[in-house]
């Protein structure tokens, strides 16, 4: 401030007052303009960590990823709250623990010890989350899953229910009435539970009956996983003419199945995923027909929750937000043959 009050012949009071923005009414515009080049061309920018001494506001939020920065589609979800963090004038600050939960809390006590003035959980996949013991001056929201103490955070979740349905209802307007699905078995994924609740409330809406027999699980949502299982169920007599899978991955396993089979996809097989995963979906010959998972938004209404109870505009109890999952429309669902 010094020099350049020196080199525009200025007081440094003046200098003072309009880097800080409190030049109106006390500073004349042309001096106001004159100081903010220079200062522009010297490179500076003010100290917010100093002026967060005195008004005690960082704007910064901090999040705390579960191998989210690495798993390609959920990066989405950072590039969500990053986007809505920016426009809401806050930094997001984040702290990726490549899947070790154990470092947790002290991945959340690093960020507090940043004068954080809220806290973003991010999972990997929609699950049940720990939340590290913050302060109740620091808002905390949980993304892609719902805190383990349901008072202690906010959460935003994908409505897997609506997604599927959405999924098997367009196979059932295409005039399907034999759609298997192909979910993942076990107790990790809450998704399969909420994705199967889906697929059989589009049949009771259609008023039709779900035929267990149509039902196949798979040990995990992998490509690999899932091909024993695609051949079973495409050699079978009673195949079904179209199938709903819970994940692209899945879906992508069936269609290469189906290729070596002779199973023309959409002629003689329909065939619907779950994620919109980049690079299988699109890049699938036909275009896989399948549920988009809303990270960028999910990671948009974490962000806005934190800031809004940051501000004190959002004072309600803690709930759990649950985000729609669009159909997306590509080249694998036809009628029947």
């Amino acid at each position: 401030m010094k020099d350049i009050a020196d080199e525009l012949g200025v007081s440094v009071s003046t200098v003072s007052l309009v880097l800080n923005d409190r030049d109106r009414g006390r500073v004349r515009r042309d001096v106001a303009d004159r100081v903010r080049a220079r200062a522009s061309e010297l490179g500076y920018v003010p100290n917010l960590l100093a002026r967060g001494l005195k008004t005690r506001r960082s704007h910064t939020i901090g999040l705390v990823a579960d191998r989210v920065a690495t798993v390609p589609f959920a990066g989405h979800m950072l590039a969500g709250a990053q986007s809505a963090a920016w426009e809401e004038g806050y930094l997001l600050m984040v702290i990726d623990t490549g899947g070790n939960r154990e470092l947790d809390l002290p991945a959340a006590q690093s960020l507090l010890q940043r004068d954080i003035e809220a806290l973003v959980v991010a999972a990997d996949f929609h699950r049940e989350v720990v939340v590290p013991p913050v302060p109740r001056s620091v808002p905390a929201v949980v993304l892609d899953g719902w805190p383990s103490d349901p008072g202690h955070a906010d959460a935003v979740v994908p409505d897997e229910v609506s997604g599927a349905h959405a999924a098997t209802a367009h196979l059932i307007a295409a005039g399907h009435r034999r759609i298997g699905l192909v979910n993942v078995s076990g107790e990790t994924y809450v998704a399969s539970r909420l994705r199967q609740r889906g697929y059989e409330t589009a049949h009771a809406d259609a008023g039709m009956e779900v035929d267990p027999g149509l039902t196949f699980t798979v040990p995990d949502p992998s490509t690999h996983a899932a091909i024993p299982v695609a051949f079973d169920v495409l050699r079978s007599a009673r195949r079904p003419t179209a199938i709903f899978c819970f994940s692209d991955q899945i879906a992508l396993a069936f269609a290469q199945v189906a290729a070596i089979l002779g199973v023309r996809i959409p002629d003689d097989l329909s065939l619907v995923g779950f994620d919109n995963q980049q690079f299988v979906a699109d890049a699938m010959m036909p275009g896989l027909t399948t549920v988009q998972l809303p990270h960028f938004e999910m990671g948009e209404w974490a962000a806005r929750r934190a800031v809004a109870r940051i501000k004190g505009t959002e004072t309600g109890p803690t709930a759990v937000e649950r985000i729609a999952c669009g159909l997306v429309e590509r080249d694998s669902v036809a009628p029947p043959a």
